[in-house]
């Protein structure tokens, strides 16, 4: 079954429980929560106390992608805040062994983030160690953007390798999927797809994810 992970950074921030409890009601059970550093990338995000916070009003699963420097920094802090799972870039790991092998040693979920013009071939000696690779269909930093058509090819490589090596890998995918799109994102082979204005920018986001699951659910029945 393919998830869909509503990306909070796209939602509303001054009634964030409010829109969190719109999407679940829609079937999320998973939710992305990005957190930027401006200097990774330019903007700046949410921190630590902010999930802490989110923690108490949802069950929700939380899928922290940081798109900072430094992670190994942080990811203590994010753990003890509450979420279930980090995503490190390759791009900000000097050591990323070492940050992979942290994130589950605090016993969460650990993701390796791919940019769009990161070959997939860079993670080969590492898959091992990673519960999930976040393919980016966007260059990170901001939402809105349009969708890279080349990174399922991406998708579908990752796919190979991973069933080369036998691995219980999700391959998660985030940026400028939407209701027109979602079907040939999964077929390829996502099975977390994030996707933030398609859903907080919609007129009713609980319809539309409830939309995008079904979308989700009849396209697995045939993968390309």
């Amino acid at each position: 079954m393919a998830e869909i992970l509503p990306s909070l950074l796209s939602a509303d921030f001054a009634h964030l429980g409010e829109e969190i409890a719109r999407v679940e009601r829609g079937g999320a059970r998973m939710l992305h929560l990005d957190v930027m550093d401006g200097h990774f990338v330019d903007n700046l995000t949410i921190g630590p106390p902010v999930v802490e916070s989110l923690r108490k009003v949802t069950r929700s699963y939380f899928d922290c992608h940081l798109m900072i420097e430094n992670p190994e920094r942080y990811v203590p802090a994010f753990a003890q805040a509450g979420t279930n799972a980090i995503s490190v870039h390759l791009e900000a790991c000097r050591h990323l062994d070492h940050v992979l092998r942290l994130i589950r040693s605090e016993g969460l979920k650990a993701g390796v983030v791919l940019n769009p013009a990161t070959p997939v071939s860079l993670l080969e000696n590492v898959l091992e160690l990673a519960d999930y690779v976040l393919l980016m269909s966007v260059n990170p930093g901001a939402g809105g953007q349009d969708f890279i058509p080349y990174v399922l090819d991406k998708v579908r490589e990752l796919g190979e390798m991973r069933h080369e090596k036998k691995l219980a890998l999700a391959i998660e995918i985030d940026g400028g999927v939407h209701r027109d799109n979602l079907a040939e994102v999964v077929r390829a082979g996502c099975d977390w797809i994030v996707t933030g204005s398609a859903i907080f920018h919609s007129a009713d986001p609980e319809a539309t994810v409830r939309e995008m699951r079904e979308i989700a659910d009849s396209a697995l029945v045939v993968r390309v």
